[in-house]
């Protein structure tokens, strides 16, 4: 992390944060005030933007790299409905996020082999709304074969009877470059993207990011 809260703050708000909110924007206003004038406005600790306030389909397009806008895989579609599993964030739609890495040091390890591990350390594992919110403020972090996935959150199944306990789906969201193959088109190349990953499976070029918990 190398900018202050106030200077992610000015790159949200520049690039139109409140009009992506999905409501409620004068708390989205009143919190963004408040990180101005706390004692942690000169932090550089990460601005997290809480999904209750902000679709991930609507902040995916305000990453940027090579003067191209971020995207969100076709076959994504439900990409809103990956939220926090296994903690809770607090209830304010900005907040900070401490000790952010973008886990390198666990490439070619699947999350569901990493999880455990980054427990373990007392961590937890990256959103994708703050995934999103570093990659924004941080264009730099989305780098060609060191990017991340973001295994805290995850979208809910489901259940076949009540009391099976909680099951979710397989896919795991990510942030990368677009290669401009294949859906993604030739113009698109080296556009941040957010796309998905099987729970199960490990990759070479993907870290596994997590946060202080």
């Amino acid at each position: 992390m190398t900018k202050t809260v106030i200077e992610q703050l000015d790159i949200l708000e520049s690039l139109g944060l409140f009009d992506v909110a999905y409501s409620d924007r004068a708390a989205v206003t009143a919190t963004a005030a408040a990180l101005r004038t706390a004692p942690a406005r000169g932090e550089t600790a990460l601005v997290g933007l809480h999904p209750a306030w902000f679709p991930a389909s609507g902040l995916a397009p305000l990453m940027t790299r090579e003067g191209k806008p971020g995207f969100v895989v076709e076959d994504m579609t439900d990409v809103d409905d990956f939220l926090p599993s296994g903690f809770d964030l607090p209830d304010n739609p900005l907040y900070l996020v401490r000790d952010v890495e973008r886990g390198d040091d666990l490439r070619n390890v699947s999350p569901e082999e990493a999880l455990p591990r980054i427990t373990a350390a007392g961590r937890r594992g990256l959103t994708l709304h703050e995934g999103l919110s570093w990659a924004i403020t941080h264009p730099e972090i989305v780098e060609a074969n060191h990017c991340f996935m973001t295994i805290g959150s995850r979208k809910a199944k489901p259940l076949a009877r009540a009391g099976d306990g909680v099951a979710y789906d397989a896919r795991t969201p990510a942030l990368w470059n677009a290669s401009g193959t294949g859906r993604d088109g030739n113009d698109r190349r080296g556009a941040p993207k957010l796309g998905w990953c099987w729970w199960g499976n490990r990759h070479t070029w993907l870290g596994i990011a997590s946060a202080e918990r």
